[in-house]
């Protein structure tokens, strides 16, 4: 008789969140919580603001810091429906897979939730965008990305 192995489960104890406010967001922090739960992990949703090269990296962001608040806040009651507890948090970066690659080594997360939105560039090919790729190549941890299905209007 062969033995089947049991099922592999992800164990980790700190998990990043990378929010954005578009439309991967509810999804990627309920998988999130699906998975720490059972470990009894922690979570930490992390939204970046990126300023502009042109202004001062210190710049006053109030109109979009309540919008990022707006964010940060949805994740956290995503994730209290769920019941698994999520720390938040808001950076000012220039660039926003480095802030939240920075975020999870300095952290010393074990795992970086992203979510990828189906979206193509002019021309038909798949948009993966910058943070994606800068997460693969820099993060020290394990990076899974979850991508939204494809809308059902561009899959016939």
């Amino acid at each position: 008789m062969t033995a089947v192995p049991e099922a592999h489960q992800t164990t980790f104890k700190l998990g990043v969140v990378a929010v954005n406010g578009g439309s991967t967001d509810e999804r990627i922090v309920k998988v999130a919580c699906d998975m720490a739960r059972p470990v009894k992990a922690s979570l930490l949703a992390v939204h970046v603001v990126e300023i502009d090269w042109t202004l001062p990296l210190d710049s006053d962001v109030a109109g979009r810091s309540e919008d990022a608040q707006r964010i940060l806040d949805r994740a956290e009651a995503i994730a209290e429906q769920e019941r698994v507890p999520m720390e938040t948090i808001l950076f000012q970066a220039r660039d926003v897979g480095a802030a939240i690659v920075d975020e999870a080594s300095e952290r010393g997360a074990d795992l970086l939730i992203l979510g990828l939105p189906y979206r193509k560039r002019f021309g038909g090919d798949f948009a993966i965008g910058r943070v994606v790729p800068y997460a693969f190549k820099n993060a020290p941890c394990a990076v899974m990305v979850i991508r939204e299905p494809i809308p059902e209007e561009r899959s016939a």
